[in-house]
């Protein structure tokens, strides 16, 4: 597995965690990703490996932007704008899900902190200039209404909890509200989990929670902390998201979509290549 360099600070983007070090199975995602269809201009791990909370046998969910001819843009026939593939790998459950650039541009300017996890990630199995240039304009893509992504994701995967009382759409629940405090705060994208608990103020199980997920993928919430708690601390999160927002200094609307304009125009043109 292939590493790459820490990216600098002053783009806004948390220091990288390592292939090796995310609890990721010994396999070459290079290859995985080398056997796709057409050029890549980045893959990355997303994901419970992404997000701190793998258990032994979570799939490997790979993450990235694809290149369409300009031909396929212009011509009769639908673009094939998202590629998605699920298989099996010598026992390992791979899913990759990549967007052409423009579409992922959209999506970038459309706030959904999903695919700026996935543009940040330092889980880095893929990487070319445009890449690196998608990066750097990062920040500039940041608002305050980025919170709205993350009140609605922890939302769903609430409900999704109470439903089946298991670990993982807890810890997603925990984990977003998190990031959207985080980023509302300082202005950074941090989906790691772990890290968010020595960053923000968390509730103090966490560290069990990701214990016993790594244990079991569909264990019980319950086996480790009271649900009547749980509410409560999932409602002062949202309160507490409430009013990062409310007093952030992001901004109210992105400030490098030009700038993201004249990138997938340089790219789909050959400037860079994204074969580089």
């Amino acid at each position: 597995m292939s590493e790459t360099p820490e990216a600098p600070a002053r783009l806004g983007i948390e220091p990288p965690l390592g292939l090796r070090t995310a609890g990721l199975p010994d396999v070459d995602l290079g290859a995985v990703v080398a056997e796709q269809e057409g050029p890549l201009i980045f893959a990355t791990v997303s994901g419970a490996h992404l997000y701190g909370f793998p258990s032994r046998d979570s799939d490997v969910d790979l993450r990235g932007v694809h290149l369409l001819p300009a031909a396929a843009l212009v011509g009769l026939h639908e673009p094939d704008e998202t590629r998605t593939r699920m298989w099996d790998r010598d026992g390992l459950e791979m899913d990759l899900v990549t967007h052409d650039l423009r579409k992922f541009a959209r999506l970038l300017l459309r706030r959904n902190g999903y695919v700026l996890e996935q543009l940040l990630s330092p889980l880095v199995v893929r990487t070319t200039e445009a890449h690196q240039e998608l990066i750097a304009l990062a920040p500039g893509l940041l608002t305050a209404h980025h919170a709205h992504h993350y009140r609605g994701f922890a939302t769903t995967q609430w409900r999704l909890f109470e439903k089946t009382g298991e670990l993982k759409p807890l810890l997603y629940t925990l984990r977003v509200l998190l990031t959207g405090i985080h980023l509302m705060a300082g202005g950074r994208v941090q989906p790691h989990l772990p890290t968010l608990v020595s960053e923000v103020e968390a509730p103090a199980y966490v560290p069990e929670l990701i214990a016993a997920k790594e244990a079991a993928e569909h264990g019980a919430a319950g086996e480790v902390v009271d649900p009547a708690r749980l509410r409560t601390d999932i409602e002062a999160l949202h309160v507490r998201l409430d009013a990062a927002q409310a007093a952030t200094a992001l901004p109210d609307a992105p400030g490098a979509r030009d700038a993201l304009h004249d990138l997938i125009v340089r790219t789909r043109l050959g400037r860079p290549s994204a074969d580089c």
